[in-house]
């Protein structure tokens, strides 16, 4: 399955880590959603807790090819305070009669995962097609690798498949 784009949005660049192994494992385009107005400092970080508290739909930047050339899309998105980064909230909400078959992979510290794929699902009105996550631990320490490629092949196998039966989860306990 070559037909994949991987999109990401990354805060710290954690998560542009974690999308970049993807891309390479796969042989897969990037393409990236940046914040419209930088998030620096104390008042950045504030701005990421307000939006994820508050749900809100900030501006943002997209660079990369229509996600509608593609059979499939991989989100890559940081979890900020257990809900999906606001940026990629953003960018699914517009892009929502755009995107077609989407994959869920969420850079977490510790919870969340599953909040981000049920929000993405809630917005598009449909379940992707498998979702994940991994901690910053993992990807620090490099142990996200095999996982990642697990990952990987498995969207390629779902994106091909007619199978009704959505979402697939893959914990990090089951590989």
């Amino acid at each position: 399955m070559n037909n994949v784009l991987v999109i990401v949005y990354s805060y710290t660049g954690t998560s542009r880590k974690v999308a970049e192994l993807l891309c390479c494992q796969q042989s897969w385009p990037l393409a990236e959603v940046t914040d419209a107005r930088p998030r620096r400092g104390t008042l950045g970080n504030w701005r990421c807790m307000l939006d994820s508290l508050l749900r809100r739909r900030p501006a943002f930047r997209y660079d990369g090819p229509p996600p509608s050339d593609f059979d499939a899309v991989v989100l890559v998105s940081p979890i900020w305070m257990l809900q999906l980064a606001g940026p990629m909230r953003s960018f699914v909400a517009s892009q929502r009669d755009r995107l077609p078959e989407v994959a869920v992979l969420s850079v977490m510290g510790g919870q969340g995962g599953p909040n981000a794929a049920a929000e993405i699902a809630t917005v598009l009105g449909r379940a992707p097609i498998l979702s994940s996550a991994v901690t910053m631990r993992e990807v620090q320490d490099g142990s996200c690798a095999l996982r990642l490629q697990a990952f990987g092949t498995a969207v390629g196998i779902a994106e091909g498949s007619q199978v009704v039966e959505r979402p697939v989860t893959l914990s990090p306990q089951s590989i």
